[in-house]
């Protein structure tokens, strides 16, 4: 959540914060500001809203002069977006500015400390302690402020830091929040950001700086310390993105974009993982024999990465007959969980940063636990905390509700199911071939799907209206119908919930009245007539129907209202299939709808506090 950028260097910064900020708005667009040095002080610009806002009134930056600055994007944790609330957060003679991700937890205690030393509040943040504690341990050194400012601080926090009487550095300081320095060409200055696209377009060489470490740019170094002010040595990574996947590529939004190259997300993510007909993991660095002792796998996620875990559950118990537990990331660490020799906890994130999963991951560790993270984002926390990391390489996501990671991470959970089955014997090598043969195919029939969706466009325009959507489906099928709610409820404002099919009679069917959508998913052969019957249900209570099955279902027509086919694959694989019409349905609500696709209201892409 929030987007930090930061610039030193010989330019003009409020053009290249900006710009910078642009490619973070996914993080946070409720307010926006900016603060530079014009060579005698601090000038502070920041306005609610949209960043376009910001563009407007400072003429694209030209009316902040200077060659450094921070900027900052918010999503609103402590008070309401306004200009008081918006950061950049300053002390009283604005000779210190800061930009913060985070949330300070003492910051009430805080507070009540620097008013008991005369200290005046114009906010409602947690930020604007930050920069009055700042103010208060100032006393000639800015590394030593913020050393004793990071030992007052409890919670997470990404920091930006001005001093104007230090204009020749900019500060960043991390802890439990996302930050990476960017090291400009020679006389191109450096850069810090919460996240890789606002820097890429100037550089490529970045630093990953670590929990409770401190950075020191100034034009032509980077520096960086640890709490007792030592210096570091941190290796530089080099970015081999294209630049291109951070654009929209003539896309209206982002989120069209990144459904539409599902099919290439999800070839990709499969060839590195098949040599020579086998199912390979290199990067867990376990024998086949380590592995056929697994006993036990825990997955802890959030939101869509907790339904691929859902998903995951049924696909790994079938094929390997290993039990999974799947649970939520928030509540995973705080049910105690029981752990035994020979098990293993996958944690699941597109972004690597994600609080919750964070802190379950850590839980594990400290019961000496074997984490492995199934992560987007190169040089994120979680790569960096995680005994073992399984890259998902779809790419930037740039929209905040995600699409083509989410599919990356199905095919790596199949991917793991088919090594676990191999190696413990629960599979004969005709089927081990044979999924790998429905696997590779998936692609083609991705697009396939995807290139059905002017009818799915026509019919969500129908429900552009709608205030209730209802999904439903048994097994994977319904793991999928949770997802697809999940999709439509956070990008269209329609009120969705999926149920398992199976318990629409324990209560849920009282809902179903004339009228009332019903997005039924049946792909799953074993189950097919018991969903069948479970639609002949609200059908019978005034439901319309629309159902997603398999292309050898023509029958369906006789049963659904409305019937969107996908290719026939192994069931274990249609999770990658059917959510397609569904992440399509629910773009196209919104859309139709007239709502900003990528940025929906209240949400951010990387949820970096608990």
């Amino acid at each position: 959540m929030c987007g930090i950028v930061g610039y030193i260097g010989d330019e003009q910064a409020a053009p290249i914060l900006l710009d910078g900020l642009s490619k973070l708005e996914y993080r946070g667009y409720d307010s926006a500001g900016l603060a530079v040095y014009d060579g005698e002080k601090i000038e502070i610009e920041k306005m609610p809203g949209r960043l376009r806002g910001l563009i407007d009134i400072t003429h694209d930056g030209e009316k902040m002069p200077g060659t450094v600055g921070i900027g900052h994007t918010r999503w609103a944790t402590h008070g309401d977006p306004t200009v008081e609330n918006a950061h950049p957060q300053y002390n009283k003679d604005k000779t210190i500015a800061v930009v913060h991700n985070g949330i300070i937890e003492n910051f009430q205690k805080i507070r009540e400390f620097l008013e008991e030393k005369g200290y005046q509040f114009r906010s409602e943040t947690d930020t604007e302690c930050i920069a009055h504690l700042l103010d208060y341990y100032y006393e000639g050194d800015p590394l030593e402020a913020i050393v004793k400012t990071m030992y007052r601080l409890e919670g997470s926090y990404a920091l930006c830091i001005l001093f104007a009487k230090h204009p020749d550095q900019v500060f960043a300081v991390r802890k439990d929040s996302p930050m990476v320095i960017g090291r400009g060409k020679e006389g191109e200055g450096n850069f810090v950001a919460s996240d890789v696209p606002a820097i890429l377009k100037y550089t490529r060489q970045v630093y990953y700086i670590d929990n409770e470490e401190i950075a020191v740019l100034s034009r032509d170094s980077i520096q960086f310390f640890n709490l007792d002010m030592e210096p570091i040595q941190k290796e530089l990574h080099t970015i081999d993105w294209d630049m291109n996947a951070a654009e929209k590529g003539g896309y209206e939004f982002f989120m069209m974009k990144e459904i539409s190259e599902q099919p290439k997300v999800i070839r990709r993510t499969i060839e590195p993982h098949i040599k020579d007909n086998e199912v390979v993991f290199d990067e867990l660095k376990m024998t086949d024999e380590e592995l056929a002792k697994l006993e036990r796998i825990h997955i802890a996620a959030c939101g869509s990465a907790y339904h691929v875990g859902m998903i995951a559950k049924y696909v790994i118990e079938g094929m390997a007959r290993v039990p999974v537990e799947v649970d939520l990331a928030s509540e995973f660490r705080y049910r105690n969980p029981i752990y035994s020799e020979n098990e293993i906890v996958l944690l699941i994130s597109q972004s690597g940063e994600t609080a919750d999963t964070l802190a379950a991951l850590k839980q594990a560790k400290e019961h000496g636990i074997l984490t492995v993270a199934v992560v987007n984002a190169v040089g994120s926390s979680m790569t960096r905390e995680a005994d073992r990391t399984i890259y998902t390489v779809a790419g930037p996501e740039i929209s905040v509700a995600t699409t083509k990671a989410y599919s990356a991470q199905l095919v790596i959970m199949y991917l793991l199911a088919m090594k676990l089955a191999r190696v413990k014997g629960t599979i004969s090598t005709k089927e081990y071939l044979g999924y790998q043969h429905d696997l590779l195919q998936l692609p083609q029939q991705a697009e396939m799907v995807l290139n059905n969706q002017t009818r799915i466009q026509k019919f969500a325009n129908r429900y552009i209206a709608a205030k209730d959507v209802f999904f439903i489906g048994r097994g994977i099928d319904y793991a999928i119908a949770v997802e697809g709610a999940l999709k439509l409820k956070e990008i269209s404002y329609i009120h969705a919930e999926a149920y398992a099919a199976g318990e629409l009679k324990h209560g849920t069917i009282s809902l179903i009245e004339k009228g009332t959508l019903v997005n039924a998913v049946v792909t799953q052969e074993d189950l097919y007539e018991k969903t069948i019957s479970n639609i002949v249900e609200v059908r019978s209570r005034g439901a319309f129907v629309m159902a997603i099955t398999n292309a050898d279902h023509a029958d369906m027509e006789n049963t659904a209202d409305y019937v969107i086919y996908i290719p026939k694959t192994n069931p274990y694989f249609t999770g990658s299939l059917a959510i397609l019409p569904l992440q399509l349905f629910a773009y196209y609500v919104s859309a139709g709808k007239g709502f900003d696709v990528d940025h929906p209201r209240n949400l951010a892409k990387s949820v970096t506090v608990e």
